[in-house]
């Protein structure tokens, strides 16, 4: 199967288009940048345009055409298998059974376990209900997911999440321990967490996907 006019709508902030732009990056991938702000204009994210590429009203969403035939792919976890698909490599999940189901094990901490509990929308809902109480359930939650990712990789991690080699394990990590700190959480209970973050921040592919080289990047 060939991709061709691959076109990337996100938004330099988010996390999960954080992952996407990182898997991009490893693969070499050339592709257009679309930006979403989430926050002007009402939210981008929730008006027409975007909402008939991904009627869940979130980035990022992968834009391309597929043998000839305009699709569009939505959700990061989608879109970076999508991604493995038509450009194996480098491979981000393990040819080991036990270590791939371990990455995909540790992509569903960050993406199920942390990522919906800090979405703008949710914290929002929360927030009518009491004042404040978005962020702190956030924060709960982000403290939680980090705690259950730093227990489980050790079995598993050297340089990265599983090994040495770049998972997809680790593009959720890595944007995932920037969101934290946006939260304003501890890390320091975390060494592991803290040590593939080191390793992986000296990579270009994570230099090149980070919120502050993107072109809608604001201070």
């Amino acid at each position: 199967m060939r991709a061709t006019s691959l076109r990337l709508h996100n938004y330099f902030r988010s996390s999960a288009s954080y992952r996407v732009r990182i898997a991009l990056a490893l693969k070499n991938v050339a592709y257009e940048y679309v930006p979403v702000h989430l926050v002007k204009n009402g939210g981008e994210q929730l008006q027409a345009p975007h909402h008939a590429k991904n009627p869940m009203e979130q980035v990022p969403a992968l834009e391309l055409v597929l043998d000839g035939t305009p699709r569009v792919v939505a959700q990061s976890v989608a879109i970076i298998e999508l991604l493995e698909e038509l450009y194996p490599e480098p491979a981000l999940f393990p040819r080991d059974p036990f270590l791939r189901a371990r990455t995909r094990e540790l992509v569903e901490i960050v993406n199920s376990g942390i990522q919906p509990h800090q979405n703008l929308a949710p914290m929002k809902r929360i927030d009518q209900l009491a004042e404040g109480a978005g962020r702190l359930h956030a924060q709960h939650f982000n403290r939680l997911g980090l705690a259950a990712y730093e227990e489980r990789v050790k079995e598993t991690a050297g340089k990265c999440s599983v090994g040495d080699d770049v998972s997809a394990a680790d593009l959720f990590l890595y944007p995932q321990l920037t969101t934290a700190r946006r939260f304003e959480i501890d890390l320091a209970p975390f060494p592991t967490l803290l040590a593939i973050e080191a390793h992986c921040k000296t990579l270009p592919a994570f230099q090149a996907a980070a919120p502050d080289k993107q072109p809608d990047h604001e201070p």
